[in-house]
């Protein structure tokens, strides 16, 4: 078999001096990268100058930096639930998002849960109905099921029949299998929130 003469350029071809400079450049897939950015972020109404890299998620941010911790790490793949927090009144998994493109966002966190709804002294409903209702085993899970279920109790469109409770908060895994007490405690918090609806 004659050897096959490659082209010099093309698609799929790498002359030796290309890869070596793209061996020395920093990956931004190893977290190895020497570029930062100065960005503010507005976490529980304060506003943060941080300095992070491009490929920095939100969710080390939040713990790693301004110390929040109630924002837990758990898959890092988004399928979990664990890191939720509210991001412009929505519920996002903070591990799937870049914290330098968070800039100009009201991002609000477990510890800013009940001060964003504007209860200042005291818990979220659903917190209280959390401790009420017993929703928790090991607590792991806990601040991602409780911001996802205020913002299911101030989403309009989702209706607080159980099937819909749960296909709701299906985002959100709890390893311990406390499901039926968090569904109880969120149909108790949607119920004072909503004025009994």
């Amino acid at each position: 078999m004659a050897p096959v003469n490659r082209p010099s350029t093309g698609v799929g071809f790498c002359s030796p001096s290309a890869q070596a400079d793209i061996a020395e450049r920093p990956s931004a897939a190893s977290g190895k990268t020497s570029e930062t950015r100065h960005i503010t972020l507005t976490v529980n109404g304060q506003q943060h100058g941080l300095k992070v890299t491009p490929n920095a998620v939100l969710l080390d941010v939040l713990r790693e930096q301004l110390g929040l911790f109630g924002t837990k790490k758990g898959c890092d793949h988004g399928q979990c639930g664990a890191c939720t927090i509210h991001v412009n009144g929505r519920s996002v998994n903070s591990c799937l998002m870049l914290a330098c493109l968070q800039e100009g966002a009201e991002i609000v966190t477990i510890e800013g849960l009940a001060e964003s709804a504007g209860f200042e002294q005291g818990h979220h409903p659903v917190q209280e109905a959390f401790l009420a209702h017993d929703a928790y085993q090991c607590g792991y899970c806990t601040a991602g099921q409780m911001m996802t279920a205020s913002a299911v109790i101030s989403d309009e469109s989702i209706d607080g029949d159980e099937t819909s409770l749960r296909e709701a908060m299906s985002g959100n895994i709890c390893r311990c299998g406390a499901y039926k007490n968090i569904l109880d405690a969120v149909q108790s918090a949607r119920g004072k929130m909503r004025g009994g609806q």
